[in-house]
């Protein structure tokens, strides 16, 4: 009888497990051809490439061959009470073996983001990365560990409520940490400033120096450095010159009373001429705009354009179109305009 038993439970093989027996070994062969062949043979940088590659270089050989081992196992003795345990054993060694795969694949992903990549500064770049390879390998592991809780026949309701609660109970009492954490994240990928921009905050205006985990620091003018928090920049206005495209110029200039209609007429002409010739400069507007206390006013407006909107270069272009003025002007014979008072004395 115990023959008999054996030999139906082989029928039973060829009939309905033959084929998925023979794909396992198939499957297996290829596996182990494919590490040994494609991998040394990939060449190609695209990314579906490099994914490939990562996959089968991350399938172990002893992981390959223990689940094909338990997966025909499972088949061989679907009738013999060893069953349950090979299935437990597929199944942690499975779970286990795509958690790995997924991790390698998500940080390959993660570090040749092309967010990542236009960003020029490495330590910068360094920090975002670690933080959401961190973030990411948790959920990953997480996932398969309660996979493998759950195969193994322990109730998991209770555990992801009582890590839920623990999550929440953590996320409140570090939420200031983690508000900055998360907000350094938001600057590395939004990238609402960099380093070595200038920036304006409220009260608070310098040069970028570090973009840290929690902290920006900012080199003010005067010298000293400005410690702030990630989140609190994210929560304010943050104003960016280093990414003006231009720099709008606007002053008066007043000249006396005076002066001749038509001297007061070839002013604005005068003015603009000035400003198209200089480097970096575009005129806008001049405009007689009203009659001063003690002179004619006339308002310019233009706009530089210097290399980095450097402050600097922009005072330069100022200095430029301020002299040339000073010079037509001498030229011309218009006198500028200051505070005078007229006293008028009479006899009574």
């Amino acid at each position: 009888m115990g023959l008999d038993l054996i030999a139906n439970n082989y029928l039973n093989i060829t009939l309905y497990g033959g084929i998925n027996i023979f794909l396992a070994i198939l499957l297996y062969l290829f596996l182990i051809w494919a590490k040994s062949r494609i991998i040394v043979g990939i060449k190609e940088k695209s990314n579906l490439f490099q994914i490939i590659n990562i996959i089968l270089d991350r399938f172990h050989n002893i992981g390959i061959f223990s689940l094909v081992f338990l997966f025909i196992s499972q088949i061989i003795f679907q009738n013999y009470p060893i069953i349950s345990t090979i299935h437990i054993l597929l199944s942690l060694i499975f779970f286990v073996q795509i958690a790995y795969i997924t991790d390698g694949v998500v940080s390959y992903l993660i570090i040749n983001n092309n967010k990542f990549k236009t960003t020029s500064r490495k330590s910068q770049v360094k920090n975002a990365v670690s933080l959401i390879k961190f973030i990411a390998r948790s959920v990953i592991w997480s996932i398969a560990l309660l996979l493998c809780i759950e195969n193994i026949g322990i109730d998991i309701t209770a555990l992801v409520a009582g890590l839920g609660i623990g999550g929440i109970a953590i996320a409140l009492a570090a939420q200031n940490i983690l508000g900055d954490l998360f907000a350094s994240l938001a600057i590395v990928l939004d990238k609402p400033f960099e380093i070595d921009d200038y920036i304006v905050v409220g009260d608070i205006s310098g040069t970028v120096e570090q973009i840290g985990i929690k902290t920006t620091r900012i080199r003010a003018l005067s010298g000293e450095e400005l410690v702030c928090s990630n989140a609190d920049l994210l929560g304010s206005r943050v104003r960016n010159y280093k990414r003006m495209k231009e720099r709008r110029a606007i002053f008066e200039l007043g000249v006396v009373y005076q002066t001749s209609y038509s001297l007061l007429t070839k002013i604005p002409d005068v003015i603009e001429k000035i400003i198209e010739k200089t480097d970096f400069a575009r005129f806008d507007r001049a405009n007689f705009k009203s009659f001063g206390d003690s002179s004619l006013l006339f308002e310019i407006v233009f706009y530089v354009s210097a290399p980095d909107n450097d402050y600097n270069e922009y005072m330069k272009v100022q200095q430029t179109i301020n002299y040339e003025i000073f010079k037509k002007f001498e030229e011309l014979k218009i006198d500028f305009a200051y505070p005078t008072q007229t006293l008028h004395i009479s006899k009574e």
